[in-house]
Parts: structure tokens; sequence; C-alpha cells
């Protein structure tokens, strides 16, 4: 790295020298900087950041369009230093130019010209360059293409939900085709990306959803595993919790949303949450109720929440016998966590399924018979 550091040190000074000796043009009504910049090709490098940096300190940038041109326009006099932004580089290629008054400073930048003037050494790192540079390329298009194919294997598998039954074998078939496509295409965005791309965590975590849609649970995991060594964040653990979870490995689930809630307590109410629901589709609702009463702490505004909270706390619910009657002991919160839903989601699915909950307390509330009559025999 310090080879490759002093190279382009040198290149800059040989590239200053050969930009400050260009000739200005003819007056212009405004005064600016303006040139095209060729790849190590020779061909017009786009979308190319450039950097202005005046002698004041101030700051501008642009990038290059698709012919390999930028321009700067309506610059003091003065002198600028022009950063041209090479990518995958911690330095940037720099020169120096003079301004002056109703004048357009032509700044040209020629990668080829520039390579060849330079030794071997730094030949092979701007071929490198160039290969890292095509190398990201292949790895964002493998990178999108699985975005893509997993939104649509999520949509259909949403048109599956509501489809009727003869249609849907078919679906579940387009469903699975798309599944394997994201594994396919983030595999390969993975291979493009090396060990130390700092865009791999994210890729590892996207593959883990890719596998988890085509139903590869264990290799879902692993991905996800990987992707937290590399970056241990929230949303990482909360996905890793949900994985396990539908896999029916409650109590792996219970400690990712655990660490989920840990790394980000402020905003801890979705791992709290998906503890909650999974605890609840495991048939385990008297251990739900805590993680749900977090998540209605944190994010009173959730009538899903509140739903589930008032859903496990009927599933909390002891009984006592008094006299011949079997009384339901009903959980406090359990009508304020139905009323809560109810308020928030008056017309949706959570609003109504807590209607019907308010409706079959008031029926249970009074009690329930227990002892069983016998009418007499006749004689």
């Amino acid at each position: 790295m310090k080879r490759l550091g002093r190279t382009w040190a040198i290149a800059t000074l040989v590239s200053a020298a050969l930009v400050c000796a260009f000739a200005p043009r003819a007056a212009a009504q405004d005064s600016g900087i303006a040139g095209q910049i060729l790849d190590v090709a020779g061909k017009p490098w786009v979308d190319l950041g450039v950097q202005i940096v005046s002698d004041q300190g101030v700051k501008q940038e642009t990038k290059t369009d698709k012919n390999g041109k930028y321009a700067f326009n309506n610059l003091r006099a003065g002198d600028y230093t022009i950063n041209v932004l090479l990518p995958n580089q911690p330095q940037p290629f720099s020169a120096k130019v003079r301004v002056g008054g109703g004048q357009t400073v032509p700044a040209d930048f020629n990668f080829k010209d520039i390579v060849a003037k330079q030794g071997a050494e730094y030949q092979e790192a701007v071929k490198k360059q160039e290969e890292e540079k095509k190398k990201f390329e292949g790895m964002k298009q493998h990178f999108e293409a699985g975005v893509a194919a997993l939104d649509l294997a999520k949509q259909q598998k949403d048109s599956m939900a509501k489809a009727p039954a003869d249609q849907r074998e078919a679906l579940k078939q387009q469903v699975a085709d798309s599944a394997a496509k994201a594994v396919t295409e983030f595999e390969a965005s993975k291979a493009a990306a090396g060990e130390k791309d700092s865009n791999l965590n994210l890729i590892l975590a996207r593959l883990g959803d890719a596998y988890d849609a085509a139903g590869r649970t264990d290799d879902a995991i692993a991905a996800y595993k990987q992707a937290i060594e590399l970056k241990p964040t929230a949303a990482y653990y909360n996905n890793l919790g949900g994985i396990y979870g539908r896999a029916g490995k409650i109590d792996e689930a219970m400690a990712a949303y655990q660490k989920s809630a840990e790394l980000d307590p402020t905003n801890a109410a979705q791992a709290w949450r998906n503890c909650g629901i999974t605890l609840y589709n495991a048939g385990r609702l008297k251990e739900a109720v805590e993680p749900l009463k977090k998540a209605t702490e944190i994010d009173p505004k959730s009538a899903q929440a509140w739903y589930l909270l008032g859903a496990s706390l009927v599933g909390a619910m002891e009984t006592k016998k008094v006299g011949d009657k079997l009384e339901f002991v009903i959980q406090p919160g359990t009508v304020e966590a139905y009323q809560k839903a109810l308020e928030l989601d008056p017309n949706g699915p959570y609003g109504l399924q807590a209607k019907q909950g308010l409706e079959a307390l008031q029926q249970i509330a009074p009690g329930i018979e227990t002892k069983i009559s016998t009418k007499k025999k006749k004689s």
C-alpha cells in the first residue's frame, strides 16, 4: 500500500505540471474550469466524481457526463485544486490550475497517456484498479438482479395466498423459481465481492433472505450468522430470529430477538413484537405476554401488537370454581389491549378480531355453569 501511495504522489506531480502548462482558452463571459476525462482505455470516463477546491477552501463537486466531460462555471479568479475521485482509491488524482477573470481553463485528463508515462508498477496498479471496477460492477449487477427476483417471489407468494385453490400449485412453482433465481444471483454477487469487500455483510444478509424464501433454512441461518460476524446489527439479529421461529427453533429465536433489542433498545419494538408473534404462533401464549407488553410500551400505535397482547392475555386466563360455576379470571389489561387495537384499527383485521375478542369476553364474564342438572324419573 505504501508503494502504491508513492506512485500516486509521483503521478500527481506529473499531472499537475501537465495541467498547469495548458494554455487558457479565449475569454468567455464567466470564469470556470472544464475538461474531459478519459479512462485507461482512452474512452470517456462516465459518471466519475470531480472536485475542485479554491485557495479559500471552498469545495464544489460534479460528475462527468456520458462523454466524460465536466465543467465548473461562475468561479472567482484564483488558484484551484482539481481532484479526480478515482474509484477504489483512498486518495484522488490531483492537479493545480489558475483561473483568471472571464476565462474557462481547460483541464483534460487522459489516463491512457498518463499511465503510459509512468512505470510498470503504476501501470499494474491502474490495471488492477480497472479490474476491481469491473468486478464491483458485476457484483452490483448480480445483487440488483437478486433483489428483483426476491421481491418478485414475495409478490407471487402474496398472490398465491389470495388465489383460488386450483391456481395455487402453479403459483407455488413460480415462487420457487423466483427464489431459486434470487439465490443464484446473490451467490454470484458474493463470489464477485471477495472476502474483504465492505458490501459483503449486506450481500450475505440478502442471500439469507433468498435461502429462506427457497426453503433452505439451514443455509439461511448460516448466511445470517456470517453477516452478523461482519456487522452485528439489530436488523440482522431480528431477521435471524424470524428464520429460527419459522423453523420451530423457538429458544434460538428468542435469543436472537433479545440480542436485537439490546443492540437498539430505542427501536426495539419490532424485535419484541416479532418475539411475541413467534411465541404466539408456537402456542406459548403466557410467554408471549411480556415481550408484547414491551412492544406496546415502545410503540403504542401498533394495532397488531395490542391485539396479540389481548389474545395472549386471554390465553393466560385462569379459572376458579365459585359454587356450581366455573368462572374465568380475566387478566388485568386484557380488555384495554383489545380496546386499543380496535381504536387504532377500527376497520382493519386487527380491529375486527379485537372486537370479536371483546364480545367473547362479555359472554364468558358471568361464568359458565359446570353443574349438570338431571331430571327426576317418572314413577
